[in-house]
């Protein structure tokens, strides 16, 4: 995509600094690195969600259910041709 070296970040920096102050500058940091680093457990959190094994019971419902939708779907597809 694109990367930032060495002279984007300085300009960033400069142009963070004449905006908001020397003051304001520390918090507005540490209040961007909180927000990263709860975007980043929320992103490790839901990988997590997505990759975790389904329940055993849920496959099988779900395997007893799609039996029992092929059967009424063969029993009907039957009364239609005979």
């Amino acid at each position: 995509m694109f990367s930032v070296g060495m002279p984007e970040l300085i300009l960033v920096f400069v142009v963070a600094l004449l905006v908001f102050g020397p003051r304001k500058l520390p918090e507005i940091g540490r209040t961007l690195g909180k927000a990263m680093r709860e975007f980043k457990r929320a992103a490790d959190d839901f990988k997590e969600a997505i990759n975790q094994e389904p329940p055993e019971e849920l496959v099988k419902e779900v395997e007893d259910k799609l039996k029992a939708n092929e059967e009424e779907l063969k029993k009907e597809g039957k009364e239609l041709s005979g």
